[in-house]
């Protein structure tokens, strides 16, 4: 593993921590496919109890590396289809992870990120942080974290964010439901912690059991909405918006769109 990091406790709390944090842990596809094995082992594995998602640096993660989205404009149509594909299948799996997933955010978390924190079943965040869907500002719209965050915030609160690339506080995390706890910077740990101790006591196989009937009696995420989500991000990609909007976060200027103010 090169972009992430495992370790596991002797009490079988595994802490998967993402190790980009010269790019603010964006998503690249190295990253997406060993987050994706990642779920799988650490799922499979019967000496983890809980899995506990962080991040290294100044940001828990900045969204989707525009480099890796350049590339799948610039692909066929079959390639920008399995790329997004590869992000929509990273999502599920730790959506589907068998055993309690508690996100650890230090620090900023737009795009991507957002949707990560939307597949834990708690996230504690610090008070410092900051959360955004930026993704219609570079002409790309939340398609494949569009489900778990719909199905996190509820269609009224998602309103709300989902379309207006409007940065958001904590606090504001906290109330869309987002958040589970915001803590200062310094009291993450031992916030973590006080999570992850009722996990401990209780049996294992009741609580992957008891996660699985939540997702089943939840909204529905099932293979036709994923696949919905992956035409809908190919067909941003395949638009004239999307390649403006990354060209001019490139070439540091303001995409044709942008109004002055």
């Amino acid at each position: 593993m090169q972009t992430i990091r495992i370790t596991t406790d002797a009490r079988g709390v595994a802490t998967l921590t993402l190790a980009r944090p010269d790019k603010h842990n964006a998503l690249s596809r190295q990253m997406m496919d060993e987050l994706t094995e990642a779920a799988a082992t650490l799922g499979a594995d019967p000496g983890v109890r809980v899995v506990v998602l962080a991040a290294e640096g100044a940001s828990f993660c900045a969204g989707g590396d525009l480099g890796w989205m350049r590339e799948q404009m610039q692909a066929d149509a079959e390639t920008r289809r399995e790329g997004a594909r590869a992000l929509a299948g990273m999502l599920s799996a730790l959506n589907l992870l068998p055993k309690p997933l508690i996100a650890r955010v230090q620090g900023n978390a737009f795009g991507g990120g957002v949707g990560m924190m939307a597949v834990s079943d708690i996230v504690i965040a610090a008070d410092s942080a900051r959360f955004g869907l930026t993704e219609v500002r570079l002409g790309l719209i939340p398609a494949t974290i569009g489900p778990y965050v719909l199905a996190r915030m509820g269609e009224p609160a998602a309103r709300r964010v989902f379309f207006s690339a409007r940065l958001f506080d904590a606090a504001e995390a906290q109330s869309l439901n987002l958040a589970s706890r915001v803590v200062p910077a310094d009291s993450l740990d031992a916030a973590i912690e006080a999570e992850t101790q009722p996990f401990l006591q209780a049996a294992p196989g009741a609580i992957a059991a008891a996660k699985a009937q939540c997702r089943a009696l939840g909204p529905r995420i099932d293979a036709d909405v994923i696949e919905d989500s992956i035409e809908r991000l190919v067909s941003v990609w395949q638009g004239r918006e999307a390649p403006e909007g990354i060209a001019a976060f490139f070439e540091r200027r303001k995409p044709s769109w942008q109004a002055d103010g």
